[in-house]
C-alpha cells in the first residue's frame, strides 16, 4: 500500500529516522567545522613556531656580522625552494632586498606578529604572469615600496610573519605562506563534506529499504488486525520467521487471539448446553410443581413434591456451580490459593470417603499409595476432581462381568507424577468416545440411568489444566484407566 509522504511522516518509524538523521547531520556538521579549524590551529602553531627558529637564526647571523652578513644571509635563504619570506626594508618602507616583491599596506608599519593574515607577492612572480599571458616587456615594472600592492587581476598570496626592528631603525620580515594550511583545510574539509553526504546518502537509503520494509510489516498488521475486528477470529498475524520484534509481537499475539477463540468456543458451548442440557430438569420441577397444584393431595404430598423440588434445584444449583468452577479455571485464574500438596494424603482421604458407597455398591475400593508425592496445586480442587473420577469409576463399573473393582494407584516415571483410578467395568471401547467424554454435558450411557450431569471428567480436564498437568483416558482391558498427570514439584 503506498503513502504519500505526509502519511509516511506521521508514522513514528518515519519521524524517529528523519530525528536521527537531522541529528547526524548537526553533529557531522559541527565535526567538519571543529577538525578544520583544529588542523588551522595546529598548522598555525606549527608555522609560527618555524618562523621564530628561523628569527633566532638571523638574529645569530646579525651579531656575527651586522647588517652586511645578515642580508647576504637572506639572500641565500630567499633563494632555496620552499623559502619562507624574507624582507629587509629600510626605515621607510623601501624593500631592499629579500624574495617579496609587493606587501598589503600597513603590514610593515608595526612591530610584532601580524594580527591579521596579509596578502603579498613574491618576487619575479609578475614577470612570470606577463610571460604567460603575453603581456608586452613594456610593461611598467611593479611598485616596491612599502604601499605598493598586487597589481588589479593578478593573484596574491596569504602569509603571517613576524616584524622586527633593528638597531639601526631597518625593518626585517620572516613569514611563512599559508597556501600550505589552508590547502590542508581545504582538503580536510573536502574529506568530511564528502563523508558527510556519503554517510547521509546511506543513511536514506538503509530509511528508504529497511524503513519501507518495516512500514509494509505495520501495514500487513493493521490489515490483518482489522479483519480480526470485523469477526474473523480465524485470522492470524503474519509471522515472516525473521525472529525480530515484530514476529515476537505476532506471535504473542496470535497465541492471545487462539486463547480468545478457545474461551469463545468455550461460551458458545456452555450457552448451548444450558440451553439444552439443563432444560429438562427445570421442565421437570414446572410439571412436578404443577402436578401438585393441580387436583387435592394429602398435606405428606405437598411435602413430598417440596422435597423433589428441593433436591432437583440442588441438583442444579450443583450443576451451575460445576460450570461457573469450569469456567473460571479454563479461563486461567481463579481465587483459590495453591500451596504444597500431598497427593498420596489427598488420595487416602478420598479412598476414605467413597468406601462406605463402594461397598454400598459392591464394588472393591483399593488405593495403592506407597511415600510421599508432594505437587504445587490446590488440595480441593485436586479432591473434588479425585472424587468425580472416583464416583464415576464405582459407578461405570457396576456392570463388569466379574466382580466390580476400583483401583488408584499413584507413581511417579518420566518427571510426572501419575494418579491413575482403574475400573474393570465396560469402559469406553471407541477412541472418539474417550475423547468427547472430557466435553461438558457429555454422556456415553445411552440409558441415562446412572445419576449425573454429565460435568465429572469436564470439570477434572479443567482442574488439571489449571495445575499444568493432563487428563488422558486409556483402555484398561478391561475397563476404563482415567490418568491425572502432575508435572513433579521440582521440574514445575
Amino acid at each position: 500500500m503506498a503513502l504519500s509522504v505526509p502519511a509516511i511522516m506521521r508514522t513514528t518509524a518515519a519521524r524517529l529516522s528523519a530525528l536521527y538523521l537531522l541529528l547526524f547531520a548537526l553533529c557531522a556538521v559541527l565535526l567538519v567545522f571543529y577538525m578544520t579549524s583544529l588542523s588551522a590551529r595546529m598548522l598555525t602553531a606549527q608555522t609560527q613556531e618555524t618562523i621564530n627558529d628561523e628569527v633566532l637564526g638571523l638574529a645569530r647571523a646579525y651579531q656575527r656580522g651586522g647588517l652586511p652578513v645578515l642580508v647576504r644571509v637572506v639572500e641565500n635563504r630567499s633563494r632555496q625552494p620552499g623559502a619562507n619570506l624574507y624582507l629587509i626594508a629600510d626605515a621607510n618602507g623601501q624593500i631592499l632586498t629579500g624574495n617579496v616583491q609587493s606587501l598589503e599596506p600597513g603590514v610593515i608599519d608595526t612591530e610584532g606578529w601580524t594580527t591579521e593574515p596579509f596578502s603579498y607577492k613574491r618576487f619575479g612572480e609578475g614577470e612570470l604572469d606577463r610571460l604567460r599571458s603575453g603581456t608586452s616587456d613594456q610593461t611598467p615594472p611593479p611598485a616596491t615600496g612599502e604601499n605598493a600592492v598586487p597589481a588589479e587581476g593578478e593573484k596574491g598570496h596569504n602569509a603571517i610573519a613576524l616584524v622586527l626592528r633593528l638597531p639601526n631603525q631597518m625593518i626585517m620580515l620572516v613569514g611563512r605562506d599559508l597556501g600550505e594550511p589552508e590547502r590542508f583545510r581545504a582538503v580536510i574539509r573536502r574529506a568530511l563534506t564528502l563523508a558527510l553526504g556519503m554517510m547521509g546518502l546511506g543513511g536514506l537509503l538503509i530509511w528508504f529499504f529497511v524503513g519501507r520494509a518495516a512500514l509494509k510489516r505495520i501495514d500487513s498488521v493493521s490489515e490483518a488486525s482489522r479483519r480480526i475486528m470485523g469477526g474473523d477470529l480465524s485470522g492470524r498475524l503474519p509471522v515472516t520467521g525473521a525472529g525480530d520484534e515484530f514476529d515476537r509481537l505476532s506471535e504473542n499475539l496470535n497465541s492471545m487471539l487462539a486463547r480468545i477463540a478457545t474461551l469463545n468456543e468455550g461460551l458458545k458451548q456452555v450457552s448451548d448446553n444450558i440451553a439444552h442440557d439443563l432444560k429438562t430438569p427445570l421442565t421437570r420441577l414446572r410439571n412436578r410443581a404443577e402436578a401438585t397444584l393441580s387436583g387435592k393431595h394429602k398435606p405428606a404430598d405437598y411435602r413430598q413434591a417440596l422435597e423433589g423440588t428441593i433436591a432437583e434445584s440442588d441438583q442444579l444449583i450443583k450443576t451451575f456451580n460445576a460450570i461457573l468452577m469450569i469456567s473460571r479455571l479454563e479461563a486461567g485464574y481463579s481465587s483459590e490459593h495453591t500451596n504444597r500438596v500431598d497427593l498420596a494424603a489427598a488420595v487416602r482421604d478420598v479412598a476414605e470417603l467413597y468406601e462406605p458407597v463402594a461397598e454400598e455398591a459392591g464394588v472393591s475400593l483399593e488405593a495403592d499409595v506407597n511415600g510421599a508425592f508432594l505437587v504445587d496445586g490446590n488440595r480441593e480442587l485436586i479432591g473434588q476432581a479425585l472424587s468425580n473420577i472416583v464416583d464415576n469409576a464405582i459407578k461405570y463399573s457396576t456392570d463388569s462381568t466379574s466382580k466390580p473393582a476400583v483401583r488408584v494407584t499413584l507413581e511417579r516415571t518420566h518427571g510426572e507424577i501419575r494418579l491413575c483410578v482403574v475400573d474393570n467395568g465396560q469402559g469406553i471401547p471407541d477412541d472418539a468416545d474417550r475423547a468427547r467424554a472430557t466435553e461438558r454435558f457429555v454422556r456415553l450411557e445411552k440409558s441415562r440411568s446412572q445419576p449425573g450431569s454429565g460435568l465429572g471428567l469436564s470439570l477434572a480436564k479443567a482442574v488439571m489444566s489449571f495445575h499444568h498437568g493432563r487428563l488422558d483416558l486409556l483402555p484398561g482391558n478391561p475397563g476404563l484407566s482415567v490418568v491425572m498427570s502432575f508435572p513433579s514439584r521440582e521440574d514445575h
